[in-house]
């Protein structure tokens, strides 16, 4: 079973990367860079500002940065537990893929870091910020969503990997933004 499952999510992602064409790359590449969404970043703080003010903003930023290093700290737990070669760095598949970028990443993959970063923000800004705005919460797992497939979509990352990613990212939003609820109840009123 477990074969059956890895061999289906090679397929796939052989599938969805060879999909990708040259025209699409630059915008691929964008939405991957983790400095690209620098101005998502500072737009989801600007607003937590204004809802909640600098003090509770402040905290709020502390439990990000709690959430990122956790999930980044799990994510690297997986990668270095399971060992799983990332597609770039497998033989048996590094000529069925389209590699766009030229540098790769480290040597695992499972799971996605980014995956997971993006959606846990995603989830936790959007639940934050839902009374505010009607459909924050969709739009940012939209955002989630791309940055998953991008990894894909560069042959960086298996589907199941950014899958993965994604669980980690919803529990880790959902828990950290009902802990930072809880933290500015007792703490901060």
């Amino acid at each position: 079973m477990f074969d059956f499952l890895i061999n289906k999510d090679i397929e796939l992602l052989i599938y969805l990367n060879n999909l990708g064409t040259i025209q699409w790359d630059g915008f691929w590449l964008f939405v991957t860079n983790k400095y690209s969404a620098i101005p998502l970043y500072l737009f989801l703080l600007y607003f937590t500002f204004k809802k909640l003010g600098l003090k509770k903003t402040l905290i709020v930023l502390l439990f990000v940065i709690v959430i990122i290093t956790i999930s980044d700290q799990t994510s690297n737990l997986f990668k270095y537990g399971f060992k799983r070669l990332r597609p770039c760095h497998n033989e048996n598949i590094l000529h069925s893929i389209r590699l766009v970028k030229s540098s790769c990443g480290g040597l695992y993959s499972f799971f996605s870091a980014h995956a997971a970063n993006s959606m846990a923000i995603a989830i936790f800004f959007g639940f934050l910020l839902r009374s505010k705005f009607k459909y924050i919460l969709q739009i940012l797992i939209f955002w989630s969503f791309l940055v998953a497939y991008s990894r894909v979509y560069l042959g960086v990352h298996y589907p199941l990997d950014v899958l993965t990613g994604m669980f980690f990212g919803v529990l880790y939003g959902t828990l950290f933004y009902k802990l930072c609820l809880l933290f500015l109840k007792r703490f901060m009123n």
